[in-house]
């Protein structure tokens, strides 16, 4: 061995990463610069019989696990690979496989790093098809799908509901609208009459029940939902033909959002609703206090101007509770959390439920380099009677972060550094994260032989 020159850049550079060293921790224990260091795990300069001794001996390594081709391993790893069905048809001779393995270790790692998290996918989705998951439909998620599809714009629903607008402006208004146009009376009962409901329509009594607990916002909205019910049954029908809903549920569960979105917009009217916005710079508590809504509704209304030519800021809304689960997704600013929903626990959202009534202000980087602001805040629901539980949910609005000069919170926003967020721990691939509950898919964990990190998971890479 003692004329040889070896070539083991990755596997120097994996035993200083396990022992969690810098370039420049190494150098001082081996006797050179910082520099030949980096130009050994390169392979720009080879490792030599003296330097193996060294290593060994700095580090109480074996020497032959060190001297262990490298090279060699990697490009049988690289050729295992390549013989997958995938890649069928494809020159690879070994040569080419062995150059690129010497040569370029770094391409050679991100290839197998590709093809685990590649192999991982079809190993799930496998899995679920065995299972006969594939056949199971999730009306929440065509739902989701639906809206998304038309960035939760829906402009003849809008339309309609302005032209109603101008002259049901109170929940007195509403009530006498239904009586007088649908000849249902309207009473506002006790919660024990409702059996807890919020709103019922009595069909063969001819009369529409509602919770007498609500606040007035919540009267008008229920109110709004019931005329929405009354009169945009057909229209909304319509709309739901998707050929992207094939289940009755999701169907169901689309209409009753597309209700929703009309009682919405008849509270908030678009044009009215999108002035007061720019006016208040999407000041949420200030809509909410001038439209006479919560700020739940205000915040989910914020999502909906998308009209082209008279567009709002284009915001992404989540609403979960303390368990972590999403009962509200709406997208209108391509967030990748659109998909996930609010897995990252550094993401502000779930600091609401610590700090209830506050408003929480964050900016948020993602691993891919995209740069979002998110406004939080705690909401709740209040009891109806003595005895049932009030349920404490959060709510969060996010948009780019290029529409900042654009909101109330920008002087504020200005003041944070950028927190580094993630969608969901699976896809991150941050390794110096605290809060990661699992490991990235198609990354090696690192051992804890030498050193046992405060990150949960010792990502290869770091």
């Amino acid at each position: 061995m003692a004329g040889k020159a070896l070539y083991i850049g990755p596997r120097l550079k994996r035993v200083r990463r396990d022992l969690r060293l810098t370039q420049a921790d190494m150098a001082v224990d081996l006797g050179i610069s910082p520099s030949y260091v980096a130009l050994m795990e390169r392979n720009q300069r080879p490792v030599t019989a003296d330097m193996l001794v060294k290593l060994a001996a700095a580090y109480r390594i074996d020497i032959a696990d060190l001297a262990a081709g490298e090279v060699e391993e990697t490009a049988a790893r690289m050729q295992a690979i390549l013989r997958a069905p995938l890649y069928a048809g494809i020159d690879l001779p070994k040569i080419d496989i062995e150059d690129v393995a010497a040569s370029y270790p770094g391409f050679a790692e991100a290839l197998m790093r590709l093809h685990a998290a590649h192999e991982q996918l079809w190993l799930t989705l496998a899995e679920q098809r065995e299972k006969g998951v594939e056949d199971v439909l999730d009306p929440v998620e065509e739902t989701r799908h639906f809206l998304a599809q038309r960035r939760n714009y829906f402009p003849s629903l809008d339309d309609s509901a302005s032209a109603l607008a101008a002259r049901l402006k109170s929940w007195a208004d509403m009530a006498a609208h239904i009586e007088h146009v649908h000849e249902l009376e309207v009473r506002f009962v006790p919660p024990a009459e409702m059996r807890h409901a919020l709103r019922f329509h009595d069909f063969h009594r001819r009369r529409v029940l509602i919770n007498a607990r609500l606040t007035e916002d919540g009267r008008r909205f229920q109110l709004a939902l019931q005329i929405a019910a009354l009169e945009q049954s057909e229209a909304i029908a319509e709309l739901v033909r998707d050929p992207g809903i094939v289940s009755d549920n999701g169907r169901t569960l689309a209409a009753q959002a597309l209700r929703g979105y009309w009682a919405a917009a008849l509270v908030m009217p678009y044009d009215a609703f999108l002035t007061a916005a720019r006016r208040q710079r999407f000041d949420i508590e200030g809509l909410a206090a001038e439209f006479a809504v919560s700020f739940e509704q205000a915040a989910h209304r914020l999502t909906t101007l998308q009209k082209p030519g008279a567009a709002g800021v284009p915001f992404f809304f989540l609403r979960l509770d303390s368990g972590g689960n999403v009962s509200k997704r709406l997208d209108a600013s391509g967030f990748p959390f659109a998909r996930f929903g609010g897995a990252c626990p550094l993401w502000n959202v779930h600091d609401c439920f610590a700090r209830r009534g506050e408003l929480l202000l964050q900016r948020i980087e993602l691993p891919e380099g995209g740069n979002f602001v998110s406004i939080a805040r705690s909401v709740e629901v209040r009891g109806w009677q003595h005895g049932h539980p009030r349920l404490v949910r959060a709510v969060a609005l996010v948009c780019p972060e290029d529409y900042l000069d654009e909101l109330a919170y920008a002087d504020d926003l200005r003041k944070h550094e950028r927190t580094p967020v993630g969608t969901t721990c699976r896809l991150c691939h941050r390794p110096d994260c605290a809060g990661r509950s699992a490991p990235p898919i198609g990354r090696e964990i690192l051992s804890d032989t030498y050193l046992r990190a405060s990150e949960p998971f010792a990502l290869s890479g770091e």
